[in-house]
């Protein structure tokens, strides 16, 4: 992966690291004169409104919470290609999971350590979140005046509570992940972080497991019992209620485990009994956090019009008739005054290592991924999606959780059956439709994904639908 000399005004110096969702950089900020982590959406994921949602959902959320103990966010921004991009503090400690690959680290040491991770977690619990996605490679370390500091990182996946029923897709870290998140049906709440927790404390405190396997609570008294004193079976316990495997029998949250962890160890800190905040300190907070918000919106003005204005030019790709564009066996019949691009559907390839085929349509396809002012399609034929799951598995893996979803229904436009669902949101774009059906023959699953144009007729989707064609 080559690196990019500059992400909007800070100047990149190397990767840090890269996931399935975005990629992390190491940069200088030339006006604090100090270095930054840079998140960037991954290129693959650019098309994919439900990704970008989530992407800009944890800016948002960590600005929001704007906590010691988990990753702060400084600004945000967009590239010229229109991913969005957010800078971070930079954990320049590395994250736990290069730490326990160094080696076992002694037991008192490993449960302080434990409670530290417990107590930025119980920050997002206090705000009505579960995080979903603790893992070593999510708790990370920032050297300071006064030591180190433990701080909770990546919440990609995070979701408020209100939120977290019903049709979530699954997603977490194997070996982490609490068992109901396997579940698309199920309720997953704080006890899922809960869980989390209980098997971080099992790596913790026990050598690492064989691959595949992971440590169990009698390993934990084994491996450490020379360590940790006679705490460690009251510890065990500890663990073994947080990992149970019926989310009724675990600790209800984050505050609760590490409570549990203190009277099983005594020199484990025990969380405090409330925070008082002092109201000129409060004021002068809330006064910095305006002049955030002001700051970042006109920075994401700025870089929206130069976004907008870099990508002009790029629909001479693809084939075109009158009102119809093509990408492969794809053709759409464009709506009156929409235009298309793309010829391929970035991260997806068929059996012959090319793109799968897929085009964004739109009045203006640039600028319809970043601004949610804009309506417009995505349409794309993949036989990998078909070879796996069918189009209502499809449509049930894309739920957009903040919105509203109406009734899944079925219709059939051009021959082929398609699975609709509906969402209508409070933030962002007003209405999402996610459609999926199976093409004719063998080419595969047809996806479409339609934001359409405020006060459309009721037709609207239908007629879209009616208009993609595989031959």
């Amino acid at each position: 992966m080559s690196s990019p000399g500059r992400i909007g005004p800070y100047r990149v110096e190397r990767l840090l690291g890269t996931g399935s969702f975005a990629t992390v950089w190491l940069a200088h900020d030339p006006v604090l004169d100090s270095r930054v982590a840079i998140k960037v959406l991954a290129e693959n994921w650019h098309h994919d409104l439900r990704v970008r949602e989530r992407f800009l959902d944890e800016a948002r959320l960590l600005r929001r919470l704007d906590d010691e103990r988990l990753v702060r966010v400084h600004a945000v921004g967009e590239l010229a290609d229109g991913r969005p991009y957010s800078v971070l503090t930079w954990a320049d400690g590395g994250s736990l999971r290069e730490r326990l690959a160094a080696g076992a680290m002694p037991a008192p040491a490993a449960l302080e350590l434990l409670a530290e991770i417990a107590a930025g977690v119980a920050v997002l619990h206090r705000h009505g979140v579960v995080h979903r996605d603790l893992s070593p490679g999510n708790v990370l370390f920032r050297s300071g005046p006064y030591g180190e500091r433990v701080l909770i990182a990546d919440l990609g996946l995070a979701k408020a509570l209100a939120a977290a029923s019903g049709l979530t897709a699954r997603a977490g870290t194997p070996g982490y992940m609490a068992p109901e998140q396997d579940d698309p049906f199920a309720i997953v709440d704080t006890r899922a972080d809960v869980y989390a927790l209980g098997r971080l404390g099992l790596r913790l405190l026990a050598p690492a497991p064989a691959p595949g396997a992971a440590p169990g609570a009698v390993a934990v008294v084994q491996a450490a019992g020379g360590a940790g004193g006679d705490a460690l079976p009251e510890v065990a316990a500890v663990l073994r209620r947080a990992t149970a495997p019926r989310a009724a029998d675990r600790y209800p949250d984050a505050t609760a485990f590490r409570a549990a962890l203190h009277r099983a160890a005594p020199a484990v800190p025990a969380p405090p009994a409330g925070t008082v905040r002092h109201p000129a300190r409060r004021a002068r907070t809330e006064r910095r956090l305006v002049a955030r918000r002001r700051l970042t919106a006109l920075a994401l003005g700025v870089l929206a019009l130069l976004a907008a204005g870099s990508t002009a030019g790029d629909d001479t790709t693809g084939r075109r008739d009158a009102g119809s564009w093509t990408s492969g066996p794809v053709t759409v019949a464009l709506p009156p005054g929409w235009r298309a691009t793309g010829t391929g559907w970035a991260g997806r390839y068929g059996p012959d290592g090319r793109l799968e085929p897929a085009l964004v349509m739109s009045p203006d396809p640039h600028r319809w991924a970043a601004d949610p002012t804009v309506p417009g399609a995505f349409v794309g034929l993949s036989a990998s999606i078909a070879a796996r799951t069918s189009p209502a598995g499809f449509v049930a893996e894309r739920p957009h959780a903040a919105c509203a979803a109406a009734p899944v229904r079925r219709t059939r436009q051009a021959g082929v059956d398609w699975v609709v669902a509906r969402f209508t949101c409070d933030r962002g774009r007003p209405e999402v439709v996610e459609a999926a059906g199976l093409a004719p023959g063998r080419a595969g699953l047809v996806y479409v994904q339609i934001t359409p144009p405020a006060g459309s007729r009721a037709d609207f989707v239908d007629t879209l639908l009616a208009g993609v064609r595989v031959g």
